[in-house]
């Protein structure tokens, strides 16, 4: 087994700050990879009033308040930022953190928000080729002393970029989305960490798609090994099966009332006992996973952190 690595998704619909980093700060002090959050400007869930902090703000302020913890976005819209000036700011975050930033970007998917701010909402195909040509920018900004671009969204003309990002040859940049002919191929040509969907799948799903993976790499002559394999999964675990029970139906019942009826099908691919819950992971990571953010869905945050450290991690290292 070769490396594996776990790290935890943060919720940014919080009424305070604090909470966000007193989650973070017990996730370091367990042990865990990372930290994620999510990149939505509008209340997702009740409703679109409800408090949300802006992701790359709260990333910010993460960095600033820990020492080891990578932190990563799941992920930041595209099309909500210009990629040069991301270029900039993610070196620049960087550096201030020691090296231990992810930058995650995708295509964005949420129209509502989009017109809510007042940015267009392109099609499927347009926002992943403009990602495709941000992810070329951001890199060669990483790595070039002053590149030049021209492409059909967005150009630069000698963009300086000092400081250089601490990590060499830069931060690891995961391109999310699922999508067989135009994704993955982005995916493939400047990706360092992919993520194929986020919260329920198969892994027979996830092998499916890694394989599609590993063919546009073959194609474009790229080592499939170059791009680590990574899967978001929503998770109750319980010490034993009477509490993940409880946890399990809880969750149900929010499910059903944040989405309707559909909603008891958004079965967590991970729940019940740390026993039963590595056994799942175990599924996955031999279908190609090697690094994991659990969002854990319980009614305790702490205690279902510390048990997955304390009893599945382990098991994997």
């Amino acid at each position: 087994m070769g490396s594996v690595d776990f790290g935890v998704f943060l919720g940014l619909e919080k009424p305070n700050y604090g909470s966000i980093l007193d989650d973070t700060l017990h996730c370091e002090e367990l042990g865990y990879h990372s930290v994620w959050v999510s990149d939505h400007v509008i209340g997702m869930y009740e409703a679109p009033g409800d408090p949300r902090f802006e992701c790359w703000t709260t990333s910010t302020a993460l960095l600033a308040n820990t020492r080891e913890i990578m932190v990563g976005q799941l992920v930041l819209c595209n099309p909500f930022r210009h990629p040069p000036l991301l270029a900039k700011m993610s070196a620049t975050l960087d550096v201030v953190s020691g090296g231990r930033l992810i930058l995650g970007l995708g295509t964005g998917w949420h129209e509502g928000e989009f017109r809510a701010y007042g940015y267009p909402f392109e099609g499927n195909a347009a926002r992943v080729r403009r990602l495709d040509e941000a992810a070329e920018i951001i890199k060669m900004m990483w790595t070039e002393e002053s590149p030049s671009f021209k492409g059909k969204y967005y150009r630069i003309e000698k963009a300086w970029n000092s400081p250089k990002p601490t990590q060499r040859p830069h931060p690891p940049l995961m391109i999310a989305g699922g999508g067989e002919q135009l994704t993955l191929r982005t995916v493939a040509r400047h990706a360092d960490i992919s993520n194929f969907a986020a919260w329920t799948g198969k892994p027979e799903d996830f092998r499916a798609r890694n394989e599609t993976l590993n063919t546009h790499c073959e194609k474009i002559g790229r080592s499939f090994k170059e791009i680590r394999r990574s899967w978001a999964a929503y998770c109750i675990i319980g010490e034993d099966a009477a509490r993940s029970e409880m946890n399990l139906r809880s969750y149900t019942a929010n499910m059903q009332a944040r989405y309707g009826a559909t909603g008891g099908n958004r079965h967590p691919p991970l729940a019940g006992t740390p026993e039963q819950v590595a056994d799942q992971v175990e599924r996955y990571v031999d279908s190609g996973v090697d690094l994991f953010m659990v969002r854990f869905m319980g009614d305790d945050f702490k205690k279902e952190a510390e048990l997955f450290a304390d009893e599945v991690i382990p098991q994997f290292k």
